[in-house]
Order: C-alpha cells, then sequence, then structure tokens
C-alpha cells in the first residue's frame, strides 16, 4: 500500500530512507538494487537534458525544439543562472521527449522535464554530484506513490494539475532533502508545490506533448525550487498534505473532459491550435 503523505512528514529524516525500506519490505529487493536503478535513472535524465541542450532540430510538428538550447546559448539577462539552469534543464528534457528521443517518464513523458530540471540543475548549480541525487530521486518516488493513492498522475485523468503538479511535488521533495530538509520540510514543499498547479487543465495543441507542455516544464521546475525555497526557511501548508491531494483529486473529477487531454478545449481550440492541428493531420499517410 502507498503511504500517506503523513506517514512521510512523520518518518525519521531523511524521509528517503523511511520510503526505501518501506519500499523493500514491500517488493522484495534489496536496497542496493532500488539505489542502483535510481542511479540508472539519473544518468538517463541526465542524457536527455546533454542531448536536449545541444540540439535545436524541431519536434516532429514542428512546435518546439530550439527552446532549451536558445535560453542556454543566450545571455543571462536576469543575472541568474540557477533559474536558468533550472529552465534550460527541464525544457530540454521535454524536446527530447517531443523529438522521440529517450527519457525517464517522471511520472509521465509529459512532466518528465520537471524533476531533472529541479533537482540536477540545484545540483549542478552548487556543484553536488549525482550520488548525492540518489536518496532524494527515492523521496521523490515516495511521494509520487502517495499522490497516486487518491488520483491518477496523468492530465487524462485529472487534467495537468495531476501530472505536472505531482511532478513538481516530487522535485520540491526532492530538492528539500537535497538541501539538508527534514522529513516534515519535505513533505510540505511538495504540499505547497501541488496546491499552488490545482486547477491548472491539460490542453495540449494537436494531442502532442509539446505546446504549452515544454515551457510549463520550465515553469514548474521553478515552481518546484520555489516550493523547496518555503520549506526550508520552515513555512509550511496550511491545509494538511494530504487534505491537498484530495482537494487536488476533487477538482480533477469535477473537470470537464474536454480539458483532461482531449485536445477539445483550452489552447488546443485557439485558431492557431486548430490550423496546427489540420496540418498535422493532412500529413497522415
Amino acid at each position: 500500500m502507498p503511504p500517506t503523505l503523513k506517514q512521510l512528514m512523520d518518518a525519521p529524516t531523511p524521509a528517503s530512507a523511511w520510503v526505501l525500506e518501506q519500499d523493500c519490505a514491500d517488493s522484495g529487493l534489496e536496497q542496493e538494487a532500488v539505489q542502483e536503478a535510481m542511479r540508472g535513472r539519473i544518468r538517463e535524465m541526465r542524457g536527455s537534458i546533454e542531448r536536449g541542450l545541444a540540439s535545436d532540430a524541431k519536434s516532429i510538428t514542428g512546435m518546439v525544439g530550439w527552446n532549451a538550447k536558445g535560453l542556454w546559448d543566450a545571455p543571462d539577462a536576469l543575472q541568474s543562472p540557477l533559474l536558468k539552469r533550472v529552465q534550460a534543464y527541464a525544457m530540454a528534457v521535454n524536446e527530447e521527449n517531443a523529438r522521440m528521443g529517450r527519457i525517464v517518464a517522471a511520472p509521465t513523458a509529459g512532466s518528465a522535464g520537471t524533476i531533472p530540471g529541479a533537482l540536477i540543475g540545484v545540483a549542478d548549480h552548487l556543484g553536488l554530484s549525482d550520488e548525492q541525487l540518489v536518496m532524494p530521486m527515492v523521496l521523490a518516488a515516495g511521494v509520487g506513490q502517495a499522490i497516486s493513492r487518491q488520483m491518477f498522475i496523468s492530465g487524462a485523468a485529472g487534467g495537468c494539475q495531476a501530472e505536472i503538479g505531482s511532478s513538481a511535488a516530487m522535485a520540491a521533495a526532492a530538492v528539500t532533502e537535497l538541501l539538508g530538509g527534514s522529513s516534515r520540510a519535505c513533505v510540505h514543499a511538495a504540499s505547497m508545490a501541488l496546491m499552488n498547479t490545482i486547477g491548472l487543465v491539460c490542453d495540449p495543441v494537436g494531442g502532442f506533448v509539446e505546446v504549452p507542455c515544454v515551457s510549463r516544464n520550465a515553469f514548474f521546475a521553478v515552481h518546484a525550487v520555489s516550493a523547496a525555497q518555503l520549506a526550508l526557511a520552515h513555512l509550511e501548508s496550511f491545509i494538511p498534505p494530504d487534505e491537498v491531494v484530495t482537494a487536488m483529486a476533487q477538482v480533477g473529477r469535477m473537470m470537464p473532459l474536454e480539458l483532461r487531454e482531449t485536445a477539445e478545449g483550452g489552447l488546443a481550440q485557439t485558431p492557431t491550435g486548430l490550423r496546427v492541428t489540420a496540418a498535422m493531420a493532412e500529413r497522415k499517410p
């Protein structure tokens, strides 16, 4: 049975150790096997970042493909290297996905850039090693499991709030633990990230995971880092974390079908969105 967020919050610090212990008890796997699997995912995430930053090749639809490299190569107008790095890393992963490259769905392909953008972006900014990311990744998985107790983690099930909201929550907890936050702080970071995505619809143009998905990952990777910063300063979610998940799930169930990854509402139904959709339909054999 997946944990609740309260169980994670009450776990001894670091929360990731408790998640790992529980996971191994449930699965029968050795702890080292789980950690090695996480090392593999971190390597894949880093690989997708590197490929994405180096390429400006367009996606199949032509809607995205150059954004990550464009940002990475541009002058840092805000003199904010962390912000730029987190945004560029997140978009690099999602543009690799749009080009049918290899990525880690974390928890989905559409939200694949948020965790590597936030977690690896912060680590690289601070000069931390990939080995230091292993246990925060374990915690991210635990947070995703806790959210999935109440709602499927997909835009089709509950709108983008369920998809990128979950990835932002997972990333926020992971960044908080990476920077020495307590179990309580990690869960409150996740809760604040999730509560501030409630109501976000899933409206990809043409049904392709490109617009607004690529830039949305950049925004929500920063969102996750912001949540971690608040939690590390001992700010907390006023609404208890599990109640936040319940609220998100309720909103998701009330959300009309048109706003749940069907391309029948929102940005997908703009004149430009419809024109792209029609053009792609004509290209199909």
